[in-house]
């Protein structure tokens, strides 16, 4: 059992061919600033991503960016954030992100939101860590992913015992009451492993 403070965000540096998902990403933003949650990010300021800090540093929300050196430019940090953090590499800018949050959040995004999204699944699939993980599937975004799992499941892949531990909201108001609520259920005995060095 642990309390909700911080949330990593995961989402595009684009935003998308459809509104919901920037509307998605400031509601988001104005809904964690509002109940007194930090935002965990990527540090840049284009697309969902910049949306998304931007809405949290709008509505008084703490906001703490990370963002690899050589994506400086690329993403376009946001240096107007409470706190930023530069690192070496991605792998030290996703422990980070990892750390410093108490649950996750995948809105609409490219193939680097869908990479960091499984690698904290598998993380929690591997008994690394108990921390919730939402899919925002904003409509329908994420549904081809659900559907492989399910795929992946029914093939054998995902055996019991190594189950993938996920929430799927479909939209923004429900996000942060189901990572409330299961931040609130107990942790299996021997559950809460945090120490990534031993992947």
């Amino acid at each position: 059992m642990s309390e909700l403070k911080t949330i990593c965000v995961y989402c595009g540096t684009g935003e998308g061919a459809n509104p919901a998902y920037l509307a998605a990403a400031n509601d988001l933003g104005a809904r964690v600033a509002a109940e007194g949650l930090g935002l965990i990010y990527g540090g840049g300021s284009i697309g969902l991503m910049g949306a998304v800090s931007r809405a949290t540093l709008a509505g008084g929300g703490h906001v703490t960016g990370i963002i690899p050196r050589f994506l400086e430019e690329r993403e376009v940090m946001m240096e107007t954030v409470s706190e930023l953090i530069v690192t070496d590499d991605m792998h030290q800018r996703k422990r980070a992100m990892f750390e410093r949050a108490d649950g996750f959040v995948a809105l609409p995004g490219g193939i680097g939101t869908l990479e960091e999204v499984v690698e904290i699944l598998t993380w929690g699939q591997l008994g690394r860590h108990r921390k919730p993980v939402v899919l925002a599937d904003i409509d329908g975004f994420w549904r081809p992913l659900v559907d492989l799992l399910a795929h992946m499941r029914g093939e054998g892949f995902i055996r019991p015992g190594f189950e993938i531990d996920y929430h799927v909201c479909t939209d923004v108001a429900s996000i942060l009451p189901t990572l409330r609520e299961a931040c609130r259920a107990p942790a299996a005995a021997g559950a809460e492993l945090a120490d990534l060095d031993r992947l």
